[in-house]
C-alpha cells in the first residue's frame, strides 16, 4: 500500500465513508458535521474527541493522500468534504463497508461486520462477509489480516491494515510442526512410563 493512515486519518477518513451511505441528504460533510461524526459515542470504538483544528489538518492530510476533495459548491457559503476511498483502494461495495466498519469499531468477528455494516452494504449470507474479507486480505497490498484466535473464543476476528501492521496476526503465531509435536508427544510417554515404573516398584 502507498500509504499508512494515522488513527485520526482513519477515523476521520471511516466517518466520511460511513455517513456517505447513511445520511446521503447531508453528504457531503461540512467540517462541522465531521467533527461531530468523529466523536460520536455510539458506533465507534474507541470513542473520540476532536475539535474542529485537529480535524481539519487531518482532512488536509488526506486530501494530500488522494482520499479526500473538497467540494466548494456555489450552492453552499461552506467548505464540505468528499471521500474517495472506494475509488482510491478499488473497493467495491461489500468491501467498502467491511472496510468501514472495521475503521470505526476496530477488530471485528464477520457476524459482527455483518450486523454492524446493514445500513452500508446489506450482506445476504455470512458466508458472503468471509468472502469478502477473504478477498481483502488476499490482495498483492493486503487490506485485512485474520488475528490470532483469542483464548475461549471460536470466532475469528479481522482487522484493517491502513495503519500498517497489526498486532497479533495469524502469521505471526508459530505454529507446532508434526515432528515437533511427535517428539513432544514422545517425551511425555517417556516420562509417565518413569512415573508409573517408580510407583510400581514402590509396591512390590
Amino acid at each position: 500500500m502507498e500509504f499508512v493512515l494515522s488513527d485520526s486519518e482513519i477515523r476521520v477518513l471511516g466517518s466520511l465513508v460511513e455517513k456517505e451511505a447513511t445520511t446521503p441528504d447531508y453528504y457531503p460533510l461540512t467540517l462541522n458535521s465531521l467533527v461531530a461524526a468523529c466523536n460520536q459515542k455510539t458506533n465507534r470504538d474507541p470513542v473520540v474527541s476532536y475539535d474542529e483544528d485537529e480535524v481539519r489538518d487531518v482532512l488536509d492530510s488526506l486530501i494530500d493522500k488522494d482520499l479526500v476533495i473538497v467540494c466548494n459548491r456555489k450552492d453552499s457559503r461552506v467548505l464540505k468534504y468528499d471521500n474517495y476511498m472506494a475509488d482510491r483502494l478499488e473497493l467495491n461495495g461489500a468491501e467498502n463497508a467491511a472496510m468501514c466498519v472495521l475503521m470505526l469499531r476496530g477488530a471485528q468477528t464477520a457476524g459482527e461486520i455483518r450486523v454492524r455494516a446493514e445500513r452500508i452494504h446489506s450482506f445476504d449470507e455470512l458466508s458472503e462477509v468471509e468472502d469478502t474479507l477473504a478477498g481483502l486480505a488476499s490482495r498483492e497490498s493486503p487490506l485485512v489480516v485474520r488475528l490470532a484466535r483469542r483464548p475461549g473464543h471460536k470466532e475469528y476476528r479481522y482487522t484493517h491494515l491502513l495503519g500498517g501492521a497489526a498486532p497479533e496476526q495469524e502469521d505471526q503465531i508459530p505454529s507446532e510442526s508434526i515432528r515437533d509435536r511427535v517428539e513432544r508427544l514422545e517425551s511425555q510417554v517417556e516420562a509417565l512410563s518413569r512415573m508409573f515404573a517408580e510407583f510400581k516398584e514402590q509396591f512390590e
